[in-house]
């Protein structure tokens, strides 16, 4: 019940934090000088969406009430959600994917089988995280390119935002860690309640200022792979293309693997 209750409220969390980002000009509404909040009005966002305000107003407050698949898309087409976006709506809205991890159950043990790959992988840096970015398993290459992250309880998002390591090793650190938060926002949404994701939450917003500031701007981003400059402690500043593979069955499961530019 608990859970279920602070998923609406993440639903309405979310819609307002996109309701603010749409001006009446983006969507062909006259202006109506001054407002006192940013963005659209509930009840202008509720007309373009063929609505009432009254039940859109209760999805915001985070009431009990179930948004069919009609409405989620009206929603997200006024609101201009990109694809990511949209499939965050549907999940908050309780439209989960099948085979999503139960939240707030401790998940099972990483097998011997995955927790090896790192290490076959080596001399290449490799490492596996679950969903709260805990790393399961890593190999001597990435301990040596991430200092102090082979620690008793190895965690890359506290490393990134609570060890000042991470800002000599990572040279563009903000962009980098605005996208991990972005995307530890998008897999907290997919667990509403879980305490795991509470935990690290409300340790990074008290510990890190930055990571205070950035946390309500509401940014989503999906595990993906890219190119990385890191400052490795023998070579200098590599370019390293990572790669980002999912778990067969573990979703919130990832192996990431850097490779030399």
């Amino acid at each position: 019940m608990q859970q279920e209750s602070e998923r609406r409220r993440e639903l309405g969390v979310f819609l307002r934090s996109r309701r603010e980002r749409i001006t009446p000009g983006d969507v062909g509404l006259p202006g109506t000088g001054r407002r006192r909040t940013p963005g659209l009005r509930r009840e202008e966002l509720a007309l373009l969406a063929g609505m009432s305000a009254t039940w859109y107003t209760y999805l915001e407050q985070g009431r009990d009430v179930r948004a069919s698949d009609q409405v989620l898309d009206s929603l997200a087409s006024v609101l201009r959600l990109d694809r990511h976006e949209r499939g965050h709506l549907f999940r908050l809205a309780g439209h989960a994917p099948e085979g999503q991890e139960p939240s707030g159950t401790e998940p099972a043990p990483l097998p011997a089988a995955a927790a090896a790959v790192p290490h076959l992988l080596q001399p290449t840096p490799a490492y596996v995280i679950n969903g709260t970015y805990d790393v399961l398993s890593h190999n001597p290459a990435a301990a040596e390119l991430f200092p102090h992250l082979a620690t008793p309880a190895p965690n890359l998002a506290r490393w990134v935002f609570l060890d000042p390591a991470s800002k000599e090793v990572l040279v563009d650190w903000e962009p980098e860690a605005r996208g991990l938060l972005a995307r530890l926002r998008t897999l907290a949404a997919s667990h509403p309640g879980d305490p795991r994701y509470v935990a690290l939450v409300d340790e990074l917003t008290a510990a890190s200022p930055h990571a205070r500031t950035w946390w309500p701007q509401y940014d989503l981003q999906a595990r993906h792979g890219g190119v990385k400059r890191l400052r490795h402690p023998a070579r200098g500043v590599v370019d390293y293309a990572y790669t980002a593979f999912h778990l067969a069955e573990r979703p919130d499961h990832t192996l990431v693997v850097y490779a030399e530019g």
